[in-house]
């Protein structure tokens, strides 16, 4: 196969769904911003250069239905010859949209892609508008439709994973993220317009534009002050709001080039997608998926868990992300995971996860210095997802 280079790789900060600062700015322009502030951000690429965009969306219906990875690059203002696909793999949708987005480079179908992520949210909610499970299937197997908060109860319980560990985790990870943002350790984010709709005094709306410059969701936090949180999926379970990740809006966007187009445009790589994994498991605690998927990216790699520099692993529930660090003996490298905070602090946008996570370890490879990085995730229904990104 053929070398597949990341020349560029971006996010839009993390908003709070409803309460945050995206609760009026539609997916549409999310995506479409930060796909052509990936192409403009790149020096020697136009949007002419561009062949293909796989945009990743969790629940692509209403203001995300249609085509959005097309209509996005559309309102981006690239050529019509830019096809655009949506894909859906749930948590892991960003992710595999840069995967296949790497895979046309590297099979040679495309020269330069473009791997997106994008979910609000706001106007799109969990489960999507008008879920329907099959009547006879969701009788018999009920679990593969199961709220993801329980499935985060039963790997608490099952796997022994206390709420005062659970509530420690969450502290840790706002307080990275703090120290993150006021020091400027976010290079992946692009300053983002926003958009309020605003009451004239003729009974009119006008819509306004304000900048977004970082993730809403950021607030100090102390393991004695999460203590005080009542659960919200079990009344007498462990798993609260706070030790949760945030619901939350937001894009990202990695563009990807082959050897020869890096050649021929003079394109600088950052870095490659080294391989990408997927695997199954329990529907009803499906948050132990990146336990399973970063072994089975390591193996295809022939690396281990010594060779990684960073770890962005997705804080679904710190219930999950607790076992999986254990169960892979990774405690002794925490310094080398989420080192800038994880989704408790930065948000979930689901479908742009994976890409989001992208950009995050490739910026905070480039801080560290190293060399590999793996962006690993649950997956709602029963999965996990791990890729390895090398820093070139």
């Amino acid at each position: 196969m053929r070398d597949a280079y990341i020349v560029q790789s971006v996010r839009t900060p993390g908003c709070k769904q409803k309460r945050g600062l995206f609760n009026q700015t539609r997916p549409e322009e999310l995506a479409s911003f930060i796909m052509r502030e990936a192409v403009e951000r790149t020096p020697n690429l136009s949007p002419e250069d561009l062949d293909d965009v796989m945009l990743g969306c969790a629940f692509p219906e209403g203001e995300q239905g249609l085509n959005l990875g097309r209509i996005a690059n559309q309102m981006a203002g690239f050529p019509e010859k830019v096809s655009g696909a949506v894909v859906n793999r749930f948590c892991a949708s960003g992710l595999e949209a840069i995967a296949l987005a790497s895979a046309r480079v590297q099979m040679g179908w495309s020269e330069v892609t473009m791997g997106a992520g994008c979910e609000s949210m706001t106007f799109v909610p969990m489960g999507g508008n008008c879920p329907r499970p099959h009547p006879e299937f969701s009788k018999t197997n009920p679990e593969n439709y199961i709220s993801m908060g329980i499935t985060a109860e039963n790997v608490a319980q099952r796997y022994n994973v206390s709420r005062e560990d659970q509530d420690k985790f969450a502290a840790a990870s706002q307080a990275k993220a703090v120290a993150a943002r006021d020091n400027g350790k976010f290079t992946e984010i692009i300053p983002t317009p926003a958009f309020k709709f605003v009451v004239q005094a003729d009974g009119t709306y006008k819509k306004e534009q304000f900048i977004v410059e970082h993730d809403d969701g950021i607030r100090a936090s102390t393991v004695e002050g999460l203590a005080k949180l009542r659960t919200v999926f079990s009344a007498v379970g462990s798993v609260t709001a706070a030790n949760s990740s945030q619901t939350t809006d937001g894009a990202a966007a990695t563009i990807i080039a082959s050897k020869e187009k890096c050649d021929e445009l003079g394109l600088t790589p950052i870095g490659r997608l080294v391989t990408y994994a997927t695997v199954g498991c329990k529907s009803d605690e499906m948050g132990v998926g990146p336990r399973y998927a970063i072994p089975a990216a390591l193996k295809q790699a022939g690396l281990t868990i010594d060779d990684i520099d960073i770890y962005e692993i997705n804080e679904a529930f710190a219930s999950q992300a607790i076992y999986c660090i254990k169960e892979l003996d990774l405690e002794k490298y925490m310094e080398k995971i989420n080192i800038h905070g994880g989704a408790i602090a930065l948000g979930h946008p689901l479908g742009c996860t994976g890409a989001k996570l992208t950009a995050t370890c490739l910026a905070n490879l480039k801080e560290v210095n190293g060399r590999y990085g793996i962006v690993s995730m649950c997956i709602g229904g029963g999965m996990g997802a791990a890729a390895i990104f090398e820093r070139l």
